[in-house]
């Protein structure tokens, strides 16, 4: 059995929500090309029909994949969780001393990432180093440079 990987709800939603565009929108997208590239003629030199065919492929592909995520997915129920701790779903206020900087990090599962945006994982460097620690703690994080995080505040993300 494949281990399951933590989500938030919302990140559990943008799976369900991508497989079900797949399925009810690409799919049927994607005949339709083929349809049309098959209409262009000899199949054994019709690029646009190669082209389409290619893409059913990665479409499928995926759509297994998401299949495969939700069936392994553990999604956090955010009503037992204890809201002064960092877990995943955090939203975390932190200073770094050594840069004299505050920033925000949202603690995620380790698919939904997106480091542009704050969303960090809970497998990250640092997402090990802030998993249940509280406001008031600082978390040393080693690395090529040791960095120490002071905590300023940990809230939960609004659905």
């Amino acid at each position: 059995m494949a281990e399951k990987k933590i989500y938030t709800p919302q990140g559990f939603k943008a799976l369900q929500d991508e497989l079900d565009y797949l399925v009810n929108v690409r799919v049927e997208e994607n005949k339709k090309e083929i349809s049309t590239a098959r209409a262009f003629g000899d199949l054994s030199e019709n690029s646009e029909y190669d082209e389409a065919k290619q893409e059913q492929g990665k479409i499928h592909a995926r759509i297994d994949e998401l299949r495969e995520m939700i069936a392994n997915a553990k999604v956090i129920d955010e009503s037992q969780i204890d809201e002064s701790k960092i877990s995943v779903g955090s939203i975390v206020v932190l200073y770094n001393v050594e840069r004299g900087r505050e920033f925000t990090y949202h603690i995620v599962g380790s698919y939904e990432t997106d480091p542009k945006n704050g969303k960090i994982s809970d497998s990250s460097p640092v997402g090990l180093a802030l998993i249940g620690a509280g406001v008031g703690d600082e978390v040393v994080v080693a690395g090529v440079k040791e960095q120490h995080l002071q905590i300023k505040s940990v809230t939960r993300a609004k659905e």
